[in-house]
């Protein structure tokens, strides 16, 4: 079996080092200093975890990620990595700014040769390549977020994961709307101009399940909100997504929030004064006048299980979907610009939601062309025509990202009230 070779120094290199500082696919140290970071970095993870009970052995853990710190989205899964090894006292190796493509492949199986038995890739377009070193590394297992071919590609060693983060943009939402209401109340502006604006990257399922259930959350608590969406066609273009959003303050909203990756709209937001929604991490420091709140993904609560799993020789979950309540969808601390009562009617609709006395596409709260959606067959078994093959309406609502089907989101209706001004694929 054909594998990459990785020398000792180069292994070093590659171990994890601390998240300040630009990243590569190289450690920003060489030789011993490389050296020296992982050697620290491993016994403070193994003391503490020694100390806290929480320690296993047999698993050297490997982290895939699409930019480095800079990026919002990978930073997020960089700390989520980086708590749980150290929790369980792990050794872990990362590697950052790796494109979708090929050299996906290639850092797979070079973290593998390092001696990795577990290994983690945290972008859409990874998973192809991902797949191909599952196939190669049979004893490896391999896990891939936001990915849709585990359950189908029937490998004992590759796994999706994913969480219901349209639950946290859901409750993000009603933060906005609330600031909706209070601009309405402070006639700030007139109901008619509840407009919100969203800076979006890709137009395809996991992107439109997350503005539509932002869109949703808004709506819930201020009926008259409309939004308008444009796409970059990129996860991190802080150029791009800063004109995105200035585009959509020129178009009359009032409010902005995001599913891509930079600081672009924020920082654009927090200039023109408009009211923001960030993801995946708090800029109230950033945007100290403008923040509202944040909803992300927290990946520990998976990657300690999935850990866990490969110590102790069980399964992972083909599918495995975190929720509000194992805590691996979060709202961030609320910003100084909310409205008043802001907090109280998140945490209602909170529990409502964990209650299960809610649900984020009730179908009874938004048509589509003006009808109700009673039925709907989403893509889940993904082929290159993206066929409908699964019926996912029922019980009175749209059953996103439900493990009996995938984990990561298919919800790709196009809902009324939101106005998509272009798009990209």
């Amino acid at each position: 079996m054909k594998k990459k070779v990785v020398s000792l120094l180069a292994a070093m290199a590659l171990a994890v080092t601390a998240l300040a500082g630009c990243g590569s696919n190289d450690a920003a140290t060489t030789g011993t200093d490389a050296a020296t970071v992982a050697a620290t970095t491993e016994v403070a993870a193994t003391t503490e975890a020694a100390a806290d009970g929480e320690a296993v052995s047999g698993v050297k853990a490997g982290f895939i990620f699409l930019h480095d710190e800079n990026s919002t989205y990978d930073l997020n899964f960089l700390n989520g990595a980086k708590a749980a090894c150290e929790k369980l006292g792990i050794e872990y190796m990362t590697k950052t700014n790796i494109p979708e493509g090929q050299e996906a492949y290639e850092a797979a199986c070079e973290l593998a040769d390092a001696g990795c038995n577990f290994i983690f890739a945290d972008s859409f377009g990874h998973e192809d390549y991902i797949i191909e070193a599952a196939k190669e590394y049979p004893d490896v297992q391999f896990s891939h977020a936001t990915g849709t071919k585990a359950h189908t590609e029937g490998l004992d060693n590759f796994h999706n994961a994913f969480a219901s983060i349209y639950d946290g943009r859901y409750l993000a939402g009603i933060v906005a709307g609330m600031k909706l209401n209070e601009m309405i109340a402070n006639g700030d502006i007139t109901e008619d101009q509840a407009k919100m604006g969203y800076v979006g990257a890709y137009t395809y399922a996991e992107v439109m399940s997350g503005y539509t259930s932002f869109f949703l959350g808004a709506r819930s608590v201020c009926p008259s909100v409309t939004m308008d969406v444009t796409f970059t066609g990129s996860w991190y273009d802080e150029t791009a997504e800063k004109e995105a959003a200035n585009k959509l303050i020129e178009g009359g909203c009032v409010l902005i929030s995001q599913h891509a990756d930079s600081m672009g709209a924020p920082t654009a937001c927090e200039t023109a004064g408009v009211p923001n929604v960030s993801y995946n991490g708090s800029t109230e420091a950033a945007c100290p006048n403008t923040f509202l709140v944040s909803s992300r993904v927290n990946w520990e609560p998976y990657f300690e299980y999935a850990i866990k799993c490969v110590a102790d020789g069980t399964p992972i979950d083909t599918d495995w979907c975190g929720t509000l309540e194992t805590g691996s969808v979060e709202l961030s601390d609320l910003g100084a610009a909310v409205a008043d009562g802001t907090a109280e009617a998140v945490e209602a609709a909170k529990a409502d939601l964990i209650a299960g006395k809610a649900h984020v596409y009730d179908i009874t709260t938004f048509t589509v062309d003006g009808k109700t959606l009673d039925s709907y067959e989403a893509d889940i078994d993904t082929d290159p025509d993206y066929t409908p093959d699964h019926e996912v309406v029922s019980d009175g609502y749209f059953h996103e990202s439900d493990v009996a089907f995938r984990s990561a989101p298919y919800f790709n209706v196009r809902i009324d009230g939101i106005n998509l001004l272009d798009e990209q694929y």
